[in-house]
């Protein structure tokens, strides 16, 4: 039996945020990638240094939008938090930062599951518990990157509902 390799890390697809073109487009419209040529981050170094540029660049983007920066990587020990900012009404926002490279599967904002986001409000209350601000205001938003394109859901899910 033959063993499979995984692909050199020079043939792998590139991000927008490396400077390099985007895949073209099929003639159906569609991007003309498989999952077996984009590997969406699959070594755990690259998957930590990769996470850390795209943290870094949805902090900016929200900081562009008015929220200020509180917190980064919130963790204990069942969860983490990307990121914890507050709006200008000063709501405390909890921000889930995915990104994926392919959009096969739904995508970086169909990561975010049940599971996911059990650990993210398990995460928050922790924050807040440890704060002294179990009756603040707060939300929990994502900032995902598809490829090139970035989408901020605000209120994407609600703790009372897990």
């Amino acid at each position: 039996m033959e063993r499979r390799t995984r692909p050199s890390e020079a043939r792998r697809s590139p991000l927008c945020h490396a400077g390099q073109s985007r895949p073209r487009a099929s003639a159906a419209g569609t991007a003309m990638r498989t999952p077996s040529d984009a590997d969406n981050f699959s070594t755990r170094r690259e998957s930590k240094r990769l996470g850390a540029v795209f943290e870094a660049r949805a902090c900016e983007y929200l900081q562009r939008q008015r929220l200020r920066l509180v917190a980064r990587n919130v963790t204990c020990r069942g969860g983490e938090i990307d990121l914890v900012m507050r709006d200008e009404a000063g709501v405390l926002v909890f921000v889930e930062v995915r990104a994926r490279a392919w959009r096969g599967y739904g995508g970086a904002m169909a990561s975010v599951g049940h599971e996911k986001r059990r650990r993210i409000v398990q995460a928050a209350q922790y924050f807040l518990a440890t704060r002294g601000a179990m009756n603040s205001v707060c939300r929990f938003d994502v900032v995902a990157f598809d490829g090139c394109e970035v989408v901020w859901v605000r209120d994407a899910f609600r703790a009372d509902g897990l």
